[in-house]
């Protein structure tokens, strides 16, 4: 039986990683993603990461993100956004709350180039579930529900991968549908 339930994950955690390297230069946001430009260059381009990328100006990590990396960036969308309390990003891209939204901001990233295989090669080592370091130093918990890589913060948040490996010239995007909240 443990054999089973073991193929079975070994066959959900395939059929994750096989249907998103089929896409070279994958579209997020209505934008194509080139693995030649950095993250913030790609992200710029998305419809779906105007609010991200609005926070990463206001929280001054352009240059960071612009840098050789390698970075695993979790980017939600605008979407995942809207589902915070009513003037909550209004809040945070204030001055005077640029060290709040920077600690959020550097929880949604990991340092090195996590694509989809190597994520799936740390939840089969931790027997079903990773633990991920932030660059934040917060940790965030993965694990595959069905054929969907989900995401748990340290507030027990859940998130979902909608787009995985989003490869970039200085790591990789994993677009997702909520966003992350540290301790």
């Amino acid at each position: 039986m443990k054999k089973l339930i073991l193929s079975a994950f070994a066959m959900t955690i395939m059929a994750f990683t096989t249907q998103v390297y089929a896409q070279k230069n994958p579209m997020v946001g209505g934008a194509a993603m080139y693995a030649n430009k950095d993250i913030v260059d790609n992200a710029m381009n998305s419809k779906d990461h105007t609010t991200l990328v609005a926070a990463v100006k206001a929280a001054g990590l352009v240059e960071t993100l612009k840098g050789t990396g390698p970075f695993t960036v979790f980017a939600p969308t605008n979407a995942a956004f809207d589902k915070l309390p009513k003037g909550t990003v209004e809040t945070l891209v204030k001055p005077e709350n640029k060290a709040t939204l920077t600690k959020i901001l550097t929880y949604h990233v990991v340092a090195g180039k996590l694509d989809s295989k190597a994520i799936a090669a740390a939840i089969k080592a931790g027997n079903g579930k990773a633990e991920l370091t932030t660059v934040e130093g917060g940790k965030i918990w993965a694990w595959m529900k069905g054929k969907k890589l989900v995401l748990k913060d340290e507030k027990g948040g859940m998130s979902t991968v909608t787009i995985a490996d989003v490869y970039q010239k200085n790591g990789v995007i994993h677009v997702v549908d909520t966003v992350l909240m540290p301790n």
